[in-house]
């Protein structure tokens, strides 16, 4: 019989942990409403902007990764409410900003504050929620980056729309993270163990007590001070070996790189490609992209679903066919004709977001279940890195694209890259769910 304290305890850990989550993307999604404004008024150069999201994602990407080695190791909700506190302060600064140099400063730094966020997280998951449940439950999670994203963009389009200025699209978002970091510290809870609870037994990865019996409640539930299950029981050598040494984690790592190219291209230059190629005004732009982010909720919640139920915890085989279609969806939006109406380009754009965030919502949980809670932070972190290397194309890359042969060639480069992800995925097609048993 399932215990339902524990289950209680559980939810509310996945609502809190995704709620803070939520207000990293507030503070970082918000440059992709302001930039038109920004490119209007003549602060910022196209080249110079697709630089600055460039260096800000490669060192979210390093960031990332670093910062799984440290989040093993450090308590997850101080982790996160300190990276939250650090990005309302580069938001504020950089809303205070005039010169691309500071642009630039600011914003790299707050792609270092951004990777706080997520390797906590990862961690605090797989300590919470069974490896069988994982991709379900953690794709539930998972919507928290498309809601942080949805009111990241639909702030900024009610801040425009009542006449105030992009700078105001970072002063907002920066109080309200500076409310995030302390509602993370005050209620978000590490493990079971620090909310009170037993450990999660977790057996060889083939079954395993979830949740765990009340024996075993009264057998092992230490004092509710105690935190002691968070830390990993692993060397640092025997952590990398679960990492590194495993080829799934880097046909993975290496097919986020270009889920990233996807989502990327359609999140961070939606606004700007929408209103130079499609005539379609910044706040218009705004509620379809709005649009895109509602639908990729529906298909990271389906995507889990679909791993769980259908392939049995097998994310690869999910991703093979989201990836196909987020090419379909892409290639579909860059043959609309000039002129079509602008239901077609939302329905467009709702598939492409539908599909797109299923891989990259995978792509975590593929990798921590492969790597066990013991190495989780490392290995999200690791795959972190990769998929953030993709602004190497995605930023400054779509935007040479975008000068030299304009938007309709950056869109079919997009669907090309989706196909590649695809390919990547179906190389890992016989993997199998989880690592429990490879590392025993």
């Amino acid at each position: 019989m399932k215990d339902e304290k524990f289950i209680k305890a559980q939810w509310r850990f996945i609502a809190f942990s995704a709620i803070s989550y939520a207000f990293f993307y507030i503070a970082r999604k918000n440059l992709s409403m302001a930039q038109p404004a920004m490119l209007d008024e003549g602060v910022i150069s196209t080249y110079a902007l697709g630089i600055v999201m460039t260096v800000h994602g490669v060192l979210y990407g390093l960031s990332r990764f670093i910062n799984g080695f440290w989040a093993d190791r450090l308590n997850g909700r101080v982790f996160m409410a300190v990276g939250l506190a650090l990005s309302a302060v580069t938001n504020f600064f950089f809303g205070c900003s005039s010169l691309t140099l500071f642009f630039a400063l600011f914003w790299i730094l707050n792609g270092w504050a951004q990777g706080m966020g997520f390797p906590p997280c990862a961690k605090m998951l797989a300590h919470w929620i069974h490896p069988k449940e994982l991709a379900t439950k953690m794709s539930v999670w998972n919507a928290s980056h498309s809601v942080g994203a949805v009111l990241a963009l639909g702030l900024c389009s009610a801040l425009f729309a009542l006449g105030f200025g992009w700078r105001w699209c970072f002063w907002v978002p920066a109080a309200l993270a500076v409310a995030a970091a302390v509602f993370t510290f005050l209620c978000v809870k590490e493990t079971p163990v620090e909310a009170g609870l037993p450990p999660l037994e977790l057996g060889n990865g083939e079954g395993g007590t979830y949740p765990p019996s009340e024996a075993s409640r009264r057998r092992r539930c230490p004092s509710r001070g105690g935190n002691g299950e968070g830390k990993s029981g692993l060397t640092d050598a025997e952590r990398r070996r679960l990492v590194f040494g495993n080829r799934v984690i880097w046909l993975v790592a290496l097919a986020n790189f270009f889920v990233y190219v996807v989502r990327f291209g359609f999140l961070d230059w939606g606004p700007t490609f929408l209103k130079q190629m499609k005539g379609i005004p910044v706040a218009k732009g705004g509620l379809m992209i709005i649009a895109f982010e509602l639908a990729a909720v529906v298909g990271t919640i389906f995507a889990g679903w679909v791993t769980d139920k259908v392939f049995k915890g097998r994310g690869c085989r999910t991703g093979v066919f989201f990836m196909l279609f987020a090419a379909v969806f892409a290639f579909g939006f860059w043959c609309l004709p000039e002129g079509a109406p602008a239901w077609q380009a939302t329905l467009l754009l709702m598939g492409a977001g539908f599909c797109i965030y299923g891989p990259q919502a995978l792509t975590g949980i593929i990798v921590a279940n492969q790597a066990t809670k013991e190495a989780a932070a490392l290995a999200t972190g690791f795959a972190g890195i990769m998929g953030y290397l993709s602004t190497t194309v995605s930023g400054i890359g779509i935007a040479f694209i975008k000068e030299q042969f304009g938007w309709g060639v950056a869109l079919c480069a997009i669907a090309a890259f989706a196909i590649v992800g695809m390919a990547l995925f179906l190389c890992a097609w016989s993997a199998k769910a989880d690592g429990y048993a490879r590392k025993s």
